[in-house]
């Protein structure tokens, strides 16, 4: 099956190249699907073992099925994971007694399965990786071993293993206090292993001092390892997604970040772009540019600098390494496939035979070609890189989201109640995620506003989003719009605001208090049920739009199913309908703009390509929306 998913998709892509040059992160990809059709091992045609270097290549191919809405993606990213996680949620060839914190990496795959799906067997999956950690030993100052076999050690690798997957479960299951042992974890890797003259940090550093590789005094390896440096910076900006913004340790890890961002690009290699993978002995033979670390510290600059974390020019480093790599590290074989040379097969620390940290010892592994873990990384750094054109469009803007009127709550993973419907951190048919990724490709900030709509309060929103006010059906004690509210809005969007108004079908959204801010615009939701959609038929909720229309560019057809059908006046006019009634419209007041639509309608269902048909354009729909609507607003 998976084979025939491959067939299809390079087909696909062939057909897209004759167009345009398929981007560096899926030319990557198919090469990895490729050679890991169904399963994953590091020599293809031996068996398949859980390994952290396949959740590498997934989370890579993750960022660009959120880039592109193509559920083929994400089909791979399922087919893969299901070899090993079994009914009842027992991981094939996992064993926790082995304290391997390599282990976890693959948690946060199992993760955005389960977050997607709802399927239970991933979800029990996690939980099992989840407990590992509580029994996991540590250093006695509260690190985790690298694995139990490296008694007292911590490496700069485990970060990247753990610690991302560590803050994501702590944030799906309401485990607040993670937060603390997560940046823990880093404060404590920074104190051991950084050298205070370079501010770089060795590969790792041994507690007990026991370790021939340890230094007597520090207990810190000898030498600056590139894709150790690698992995601390993914884990960095990566755990950092998923941390409360007032958590004080979301600030500690991002003065980490800082440092560490102005230490290793004082060590780049001016010429190339690339590192060495000893970063500080360029001119030593026979040190030599390594591919798997650039492409870490490409993607962790880049991926630093977009989001805030550091310094925006940062980015220029990252392009610049990237750049390097795909002049200097990518090959053709004859059937097409992109292949990346240059990466490490691995390095370590100790173990036997052993491994005494020395520069002679990392230049004793063997440098392959198509490492999964350089794989997985580069394409990751192409995801990033591939953004970069974008992001002038939403700079310094804040998309703000209502979790005022649209106020639902639902029983989480760990049982307790949390907000669901139009959010942006959900990532089941129900949720935003995928716009929220959108508005984050274009350069946007995303914040969501649980108050009533006040002057000070959308002061700094660009874009303001209302969907789907509730009926006392959903919420016992709705929010309803007031003429107050409508006034406070109306205000902010004849001052320069741009107002995205998003209803549903009568049974599914409260009609009469929203229209109150409708209204001043030139719109009505009319309150009745269009394109009711029976099952599968998705016939029943085709619309087209038209040559020359202002926001939707592709000419391709839409699927919206349910909504309501809107009254268009002055100022508004009418840019899609269908039939006999009008479906969207938009309004210019004052110095601002509106959207309305009389359905939610780009909620991840209908926008992350994993039911529509490939004939409806949703997911392209919604770029071209997200485009008009941040090239129509201000940065505040």
């Amino acid at each position: 099956m998976m084979k025939k998913i491959l067939y299809v998709l390079i087909s696909f892509l062939s057909l897209q190249a004759q167009a345009q040059e398929v981007p560096y992160s899926q030319q990557m990809a198919l090469t990895a699907m490729h050679m890991w059709p169904d399963s994953f091992s590091v020599t293809p045609g031996r068996a398949a073992r859980w390994s952290y270097d396949q959740g590498v290549i997934l989370k890579g191919i993750e960022g660009i099925w959120q880039a592109t809405g193509d559920g083929k993606w994400f089909k791979y990213i399922e087919h893969s994971m299901d070899h090993f996680v079994r009914e009842d949620g027992t991981i094939k060839d996992y064993d926790q007694d082995h304290y391997n914190i390599d282990h976890l990496n693959n948690g946060k795959v199992l993760l955005t399965i389960y977050r997607v799906t709802g399927k239970e067997k991933y979800k029990k999956a996690a939980q099992l990786l989840r407990k590992q950690l509580l029994a996991h030993p540590r250093t006695k100052e509260g690190g985790f071993w690298h694995k139990q076999i490296y008694p007292w050690q911590m490496w700069l690798d485990g970060l990247y293993m753990g610690q991302p997957f560590y803050a994501e479960y702590a944030q799906v299951f309401g485990e607040d206090t993670v937060f603390n042992d997560v940046a823990k974890q880093f404060v404590l890797m920074e104190k051991n292993s950084r050298d205070p003259k370079t501010g770089l940090l060795y590969h790792g550093y041994d507690e007990s001092r026991e370790q021939q590789w340890a230094d007597k005094k520090t207990g810190q390896s000898p030498h600056f390892w590139a894709r150790a440096l690698g992995w601390y910076g993914v884990a960095m900006v990566d755990a950092l997604d998923y941390f409360p913004e007032n958590h004080p340790g979301r600030q500690q890890i991002i003065d980490i970040l800082k440092r560490f961002a102005t230490a290793v690009v004082k060590v780049q290699d001016a010429k190339s772009g690339m590192w060495y993978d000893i970063v500080d002995l360029p001119n030593r033979k026979p040190n030599y540019l390594e591919s798997s670390a650039t492409a870490m510290l490409s993607y962790t600059l880049a991926k630093g600098a977009r989001k805030g974390y550091i310094a925006s020019g940062y980015a220029a480093n990252a392009k610049k390494a990237f750049d390097g790599l795909t002049k200097l590290q990518l090959t053709k074989d004859k059937d097409g496939f992109t292949n990346l040379e240059g990466t490490v097969s691995v390095s370590g620390l100790g173990g036997k035979p052993y491994r005494d940290g020395s520069f002679d010892y990392y230049m004793r592994e063997k440098v392959i070609q198509n490492d999964p873990k350089g794989m997985g990384a580069f394409i990751m750094a192409a995801n990033e890189i591939e953004m970069m054109p974008k992001l002038a469009t939403g700079k310094g803007k804040t998309i703000v989201l209502d979790n005022f009127f649209n106020n639902e709550w639902q029983k989480g993973p760990s049982g307790t109640p949390i907000p669901f419907h139009y959010v942006w951190d959900e990532r089941d048919n129900n949720g935003y995620q995928f716009l929220g990724n959108l508005f984050e490709q274009y350069g946007a900030k995303l914040q969501t506003l649980k108050a009533a709509p006040t002057a000070s309060n959308l002061s700094k929103a660009s874009v303001y989003i209302i969907v789907d006010a509730d009926t006392e059906k959903e919420t016992a004690k709705p929010n309803y719009m007031t003429e107050a509210y409508a006034t406070t809005i109306a205000n902010w969007v004849k001052a320069g605001g741009v107002l995205v108004l998003l209803g549903n079908n009568s049974v599914n959204s409260e009609q009469v208090h929203i229209n109150m801010l409708a209204e001043k615009f030139g719109v009505r939701f009319n309150g009745d049920d269009q394109l009711m959609v029976k099952g599968n038929n998705y016939e029943q909720g085709e619309v087209k739009t038209e040559a020359g229309n202002p926001i939707f560019k592709t000419g391709l057809p839409l699927y919206i199913k349910e909504i309501s059908s809107l009254t268009v006046k002055a100022p508004a006019k009418t840019i899609v309908k269908t039939k006999d009634f009008d479906v969207m419209a938009t309004a210019h007041f004052g110095k601002g703009k509106v959207f309305v639509l009389g359905d939610p309608w780009i909620y991840n269902e209908y926008v992350d390509g994993r039911k529509l048909p490939a004939k409806y354009a949703n997911f392209n729909a919604a770029a071209d929306l997200v485009k008009w609507l941040l090239k129509n607003s201000a940065v505040k």
